[in-house]
């Protein structure tokens, strides 16, 4: 397969425009065109041990959960780590992708993974995903009406002369009993200070505006973390045996929250794979469950009696690259070779 037509259908998988903003994701390393894609290697974790396994395997193209390149490179020599893997990549004429946040955001990925550790239960996204090509120009919908035509038609003429105006429409319409005129448009956040300053030189008009903010619609099952609520309430102890066999983990960290015991039932669960402090922050549950959280977080949702299990941030992510396989291969009509990294683990354990 052609890596751009494979590109094309990993962004089909899972779209872009779903990752955080302050996220690197797509294609990252790019070998000459053209460049035909027989072996997709996924990891979670690109380190130079698992580039190595990516090159002794034949990989065409690395799918790298986890952007191997977040901040910008300003060279690219043998003197740093992520350097050499940009290197070593274009060597061996390997491309590399990282999809990252939007696999997280999306209705079969990673944080519906972790969520069936803690068994039976219903999920909803912890922060929804807004619709990313929903039709609506703008950021706001300014209304207004007018019955002086020739000074309608002066104040049209000077909107349109306004940047980042769309949608301008005009309808005949009968305002306590007189025959008026309706304007409405949409525009920027920029525009409408613009607009609003036009219309305010007519006190009339301006009395007569209504200014709507456009919101686009939640995408249903997408999003980030996800509150869990389980078909029936489990203990503490019970929950973490299952995270623990989900996860194939000897040890997780456990903080129980205030008043709360081992043996206390854990009814609802917000979860988010990885760093998830920002994500669960303020969030009612029995329980937290992702990678790591700061020091103080952990802190305050003890004090709030919310317990706390920690797994150390790739081991909530990493086991989902098996589904993803499945998942890919079928997504690809089973065009292509993918395997997933044996060097891939995380950098820590327990001494």
């Amino acid at each position: 397969m052609d890596l751009r037509e494979l590109v094309s259908a990993l962004n089909d998988f899972a779209s872009l425009s779903l990752a955080e903003s302050w996220d690197n994701v797509g294609l990252l390393v790019e070998p000459s065109p053209p460049h035909t894609v027989s072996t997709l290697f996924l990891t979670n974790d690109l380190t130079e041990e698992v580039m190595e396994e990516a090159v002794q395997k034949k990989a065409s193209l690395i799918l790298s959960y986890h952007p191997p390149i977040f901040t910008p490179l300003k060279r690219v020599t043998w003197k740093t780590w992520k350097e050499r893997l940009v290197v070593r990549a274009l060597e061996h004429r390997i491309g590399i992708y990282s999809p990252h946040t939007a696999y997280d955001a999306i209705p079969n990925g990673v944080n519906n993974w972790l969520a069936k550790g803690l068994g039976a239960c219903t999920s909803v996204p912890l922060r929804p995903s807004i619709a990313p090509s929903y039709p609506t120009e703008g950021t706001h919908r300014v209304e207004f009406c007018a019955d002086n035509t020739e000074h309608l038609d002066t104040v049209l003429s000077k909107i349109k002369d306004i940047q980042e105006i769309s949608c301008l429409t005009t309808l005949p319409a009968r305002v306590e009993g007189e025959e008026q005129t309706r304007v409405s448009l949409n525009c920027s956040q920029k525009a409408l200070l613009e607009v609003v300053a036009l219309l305010s030189q007519n006190s009339l008009l301006y009395h007569k505006t209504e200014i709507l903010l456009l919101q686009k619609p939640l995408l249903p099952h997408t999003g980030m973390g996800r509150l869990c609520t389980l078909s029936e309430p489990v203990s503490l102890s019970d929950i973490i045996a299952r995270i623990k066999s989900h996860l194939k983990l000897p040890h997780v960290r456990i903080a129980v929250g205030m008043g709360k015991t081992l043996e206390s039932p854990v009814k609802k669960a917000a979860l988010c794979a990885g760093s998830g402090s920002s994500i669960l922050k303020g969030m009612e549950a029995d329980l937290y469950l992702t990678g790591e959280m700061s020091h103080h977080d952990v802190l305050d949702a003890v004090a709030n009696g919310i317990s706390v299990i920690l797994c150390e941030h790739s081991n909530t992510e990493r086991g989902f690259l098996s589904e993803l396989r499945d998942m890919l291969a079928s997504h690809l009509r089973y065009k292509i070779n993918i395997i997933v990294s044996q060097k891939d683990r995380d950098p820590l354990q327990v001494a």
